[in-house]
């Protein structure tokens, strides 16, 4: 007898996630997890621990890596909703 398989889970797209992985974050933006501690270290990157596991907010990271695409969703003013003087 067969056992029963669990349907399969597509993957919740990085963006979708509140959080992801050490490792995955490392991948997402190109970098080694030595300098991915020390943005955490200087307070350029948010994290939240679970246990004993550490994970980054994707929220974070997207601001890290890309601060004016993050302004436009989160639907804060840019520069071209402001008035000119």
């Amino acid at each position: 007898m067969m056992p029963e398989q669990s349907p399969k889970l597509s993957p919740i797209p990085l963006r979708e996630r509140p959080t992801c992985s050490v490792s995955e974050a490392c991948q997402t933006i190109g970098i080694g997890k030595t300098k991915l501690y020390e943005l955490i270290g200087s307070g350029q990157l948010r994290t939240t621990t679970i246990g004993r596991r550490r994970l980054v907010l994707v929220s974070s990271l997207l601001q890290l890596v890309a601060p004016e695409a993050m302004d436009e969703t989160i639907g804060a003013p840019s520069e071209q909703d402001s008035p000119k003087a």
